[in-house]
């Protein structure tokens, strides 16, 4: 009786492991500070506003790295989150692709290692913009150092005051925020 119950518990066990092996892992998610996009009191929804806003025109943008910093901030912390909340299961699993795919061509299009934590590169953003946004320039240069973004803080805000059109970025923001309520009559839900 050992032996068998000792088989099956070695059979279950081997039949496991590959589809443990095959499980891939949850996107990195980082946290948001309390009003991290201004005033909402919904951080969530504040960063799909921010992100729809910026990638949708660069011009809107233009010369304003406050903005832009909040906006990347925005899509990388929306890669994690639509992907692993509960909040968002009724979102459309390509739109959630199309902004980890977004978190991606942002972060090649501003310097930022691939790699690095999302933790760590939104609050370095949101600190930076914040620095900006109060005339602090050494705070904010001293938020944007490699290794999170390789180019260092001339070249990342160089880059933050003149985005270029990123069009993974635009296509995942407007699906974000046609997605942002699952009653919305507007919502892509088909895709």
């Amino acid at each position: 009786m050992l032996n068998s119950r000792a088989m099956r518990l070695g059979l279950l066990l081997a039949c496991s492991l590959p589809a443990g092996c095959a499980v891939t892992p949850p996107p990195d998610t980082a946290r948001l500070p309390p009003n991290a996009f201004g005033t909402y009191a919904d951080g969530d929804i504040g960063a799909i506003n921010q992100a729809q806003w910026a990638f949708a025109n660069p011009a809107r943008t233009r010369n304003d790295p406050v903005d832009a910093a909040r906006a990347v901030a925005a899509v990388d912390y929306l890669a994690g989150a639509l992907s692993t909340s509960p909040r968002w299961d009724f979102m459309s699993p390509i739109t959630k692709q199309e902004m980890l795919r977004a978190r991606a061509e942002v972060r090649q299009a501003v310097g930022i290692a691939p790699g690095a934590p999302s933790q760590e590169v939104v609050d370095r953003l949101l600190y930076a913009g914040n620095a900006l946004a109060a005339a602090n320039r050494a705070s904010a240069d001293s938020a944007l150092q490699p290794p999170v973004f390789a180019a260092g803080p001339q070249r990342t805000f160089a880059v933050l005051s003149n985005m270029p059109f990123l069009r993974e970025t635009n296509i995942a923001t407007q699906h974000a925020a046609a997605q942002r309520q699952p009653t919305d009559s507007s919502s892509d839900m088909a895709r």
